[in-house]
């Protein structure tokens, strides 16, 4: 063995090797023990900047590309690619861009709406709530989306402090409307879902639609002056008080639509919303989140836990979205057989409790459930990207690099934020 060692020497390591070799070892080891998610935050955060970097690409060139205007190019694009699944029925990009193009004739020629004007809208799921907000928006109307589930009172106030131009109503909220209709103020034109009305002075769209041309407006329109600019109002619950409007900008339109993208949803998933068109999540984060990815969405008029599932499997959905106490419901549902045989990979929502969290991925199967905290008219949005149980949003380094920020001591009682002896706000500690 020697004389063949004489004639191959085997080749010595420079000494600095096994020293490299053993600190990245250490590193490693340090940072899945210190910093688990290190690669999973600088990979969202990438994600995050790139998509920064493409709307201030897109102002520096003089160019504001809205929601709208993405999916406008999507059905020229994607015509026949189905964008909305209403009951069975398949409404493609093309099918819904034509529409809101009716739509927006009707109003052009029949409703005197200027660019900027308000529209309220009160309508249920259905995929008319998508058309008529597209087709009011294609006219560069700003849209307030009213909650059917408040009335008389707090609906009214609702109506007068948007001040529209318009109401339309769906068809199966008739009732709600003639409990209000004698206190609308006189000047608000109203529009009704249907072909004929009994009520006096009340505008049918239906039928009008139907003899609409679906020639698209003018662009200059819908083209927006800055990001800034107000797009939409979003009211709330009315749980403290009288319901308030968020003013929602472009901008904020473009991020909740990146939400789903962020989370690492595709074009190929089907996205299925049960939640209220009215609230941000299913409009913005859902419809927008489409829009975004360039996929499929499919519509439930209202939330089902028994048919949830069954919904699920039928139309192959990939991607679902919760609120509050939706997924305690349907774990609360007597269990089945082959409750795991779905397709649906991700869950994106807020306020679901631990305990739950752990027995619907026990009992449901593998679904990464990411868990974000914002708010409709919030300046900030923490975002669980890595779908630890029990975070409500998630933080790190990177992310107070780039968005610096801290939370303080709030007095509820007085309704202003607790300061120290020197008028400072005092940060809270981890844990509280």
């Amino acid at each position: 063995m020697g004389g063949w060692d004489d004639l191959y020497p085997l080749p010595m390591l420079p000494s600095w090797v096994p020293a490299a070799a053993a600190g990245i070892v250490s590193l490693h080891l340090i940072q899945k023990l210190l910093f688990p998610y290190f690669w999973a935050d600088l990979r969202y955060l990438l994600k995050v900047l790139v998509y920064g970097l493409r709307v201030e690409m897109y102002r520096l060139q003089g160019r504001i590309v809205t929601v709208l205007d993405q999916f406008v190019k999507l059905a020229e694009k994607q015509p026949h690619k189905p964008f909305l699944i209403y009951e069975g029925k398949v409404h493609t990009y093309r099918d819904v861009d034509r529409r809101s193009n009716r739509i927006a004739q009707v109003f052009l020629h029949h409703g005197a709406l200027k660019k900027g004007d308000t529209v309220a809208l009160l309508m249920g799921n259905e995929p008319d709530f998508i058309h008529v907000w597209f087709g009011l928006a294609k006219l560069g109307c700003v849209v307030a989306f009213l909650n059917f589930n408040v009335r008389s009172r707090s609906l009214l106030h609702c109506v007068s402090s948007c001040e529209p131009k318009i109401l339309v109503v769906g068809a199966d909220l008739l009732g709600t409307l003639e409990e209000i209709l004698p206190n609308i103020q006189k000047d608000v034109s109203i529009w009704i879902m249907t072909k004929d009305s009994t009520f006096p002075s009340v505008h049918t769209l239906l039928d009008k639609i139907e003899t609409a041309s679906e020639d698209p407006v003018p662009v200059n329109r819908r083209s927006a002056n800055n990001l800034k600019s107000s797009v939409l109002y979003i009211f709330t619950s009315g749980t403290t008080g009288l319901p308030k409007a968020a003013v929602i900008s472009h901008m904020q339109v473009l991020k909740g639509a990146a939400g789903l993208w962020a989370f690492g949803a595709t074009a190929e998933d089907i996205i299925y919303i049960t939640l209220p068109l009215y609230h941000s999540a299913a409009s913005l984060l859902g419809i927008g989140g489409c829009i975004e990815l360039g996929a499929t969405c499919v519509l439930k008029k209202k939330f089902s836990a028994s048919q949830f599932w069954s919904d699920c499997k039928k139309y192959n959905v990939t991607v679902i979205q919760y609120i509050g106490e939706l997924c305690r419901y349907l774990c609360s549902q007597p269990v089945k057989e082959g409750e795991k045989n779905h397709k649906v990979r991700l869950a994106v929502g807020n306020g679901v409790r631990n305990d739950v969290w752990r027995e619907f991925l026990d009992r449901f199967g593998a679904v990464k459930i990411c868990e974000f905290y914002g708010a409709t008219e919030g300046n900030i949005c923490f975002m669980n990207h890595t779908g630890k149980i029990g975070s409500v949003g998630r933080t790190n380094f990177f992310y107070k690099l780039f968005f610096p920020f801290d939370l303080i001591k709030y007095d509820f009682q007085k309704d202003e934020p607790i300061r120290n002896k020197h008028g400072w706000c005092e940060k809270v500690k981890k844990g509280k």
